[in-house]
């Protein structure tokens, strides 16, 4: 790529301009990550290990030879420009897409042959970028819909009403009444839930993700589209689920601000490749992030 001296610096002083706003960024919350050592469940040893994966649809690369780990009970962000390969890395994990190469390990024990409902099972749930709700149900019954793993009753022994399958229902209401009360939406839980704003729809979707109970959460941009005031919601309840469950949770998200903010740890990609991990301060100040994120010109 051929530029003229002219073009270059006006470029590198647009980057310092940038680079600068972000290293001064603060979070547009008042949510604030807690201290290491205020913390209820400490940050432990890897609980899921990508090595070396690698994602191809047809001849387009959206991974390359990726490796990264999740510790337990840390908040984990991805993050990169768009079609860095951020949501495909998940989809891989949950079992969506079949990775040609590598693997992901889940406490110790490599994920093969996985699906969305094998790995919910095993303890990893997810959130998508777009709502998928059941717009006509309450939210009391779309948070219910999140324990459809920890039902056992058959269709026979729900037909007719055993004593086993009201104990089950009575134990599942109990759950998500619980969570709905934890996310502080009492007041909604009978309204159908197309009724309500986009901010509390992604409470709503985040309930129904909780009521699985999941050792780990993968949340894929649930702050897109939201305002000021939703944005600090959300990142008080990822907080509160992350410190008062001791959830681990992995984090998509476009907004620096928030992601420096709250997460332990950071891995960057771009155009499907690893180019930055390590904390927040580390990836702040890492070039090949800043060059990355603040659109700098490729020779």
């Amino acid at each position: 790529m051929v530029r003229n001296k002219k073009g270059v610096t006006k470029n590198k002083k647009i980057a310092k301009k940038k680079i600068s706003k972000i290293k001064s960024k603060k979070v547009s919350t008042s949510s604030k990550k807690i201290k290491m050592s205020d913390r209820k469940f400490k940050i432990g040893g890897p609980v899921l290990e990508v090595k070396n994966i690698s994602l191809s649809f047809g001849g387009v690369k959206a991974i390359t030879n990726i490796s990264f780990n999740i510790l337990q009970h840390e908040i984990r962000a991805i993050i990169g420009p768009n079609g860095a390969g951020k949501s495909s890395m998940l989809n891989c994990i949950n079992g969506i897409y079949r990775p040609q190469e590598g693997k992901i390990l889940f406490k110790g024990k490599e994920l093969e042959n996985i699906t969305p409902n094998s790995i919910s099972q095993m303890g990893i749930s997810r959130t998508f970028q777009n709502l998928a709700l059941f717009k006509r149900m309450s939210v009391l019954d779309n948070v219910m819909v999140g324990r459809k793993l920890h039902t056992k009753s058959n269709f026979f022994e729900v037909a007719l009403q055993l004593p086993k399958v009201v104990r089950e229902e009575k134990e599942n209401l109990k759950k998500c009444e619980e969570i709905i009360k934890f996310l502080e939406i009492e007041h909604i839980k009978d309204t159908p839930v197309g009724k309500l704003p986009y901010g509390l729809q992604k409470k709503v979707e985040l309930g129904r993700a909780l009521a699985t109970e999941a050792d780990i959460l993968l949340l894929d941009e649930p702050m897109a589209g939201m305002n000021v005031e939703e944005k600090r919601e959300m990142c008080r309840f990822i907080l509160k689920v992350n410190d008062e469950l001791g959830t681990t949770i992995v984090l998509i998200e476009h907004d620096m601000g928030v992601v420096m903010d709250i997460s332990d740890r950071v891995v960057v990609l771009d155009y499907g490749k690893s180019i930055g991990d390590g904390t927040p301060d580390e990836v702040r100040s890492n070039q090949k992030v800043i060059d990355a994120y603040l659109g700098v010109a490729h020779d």
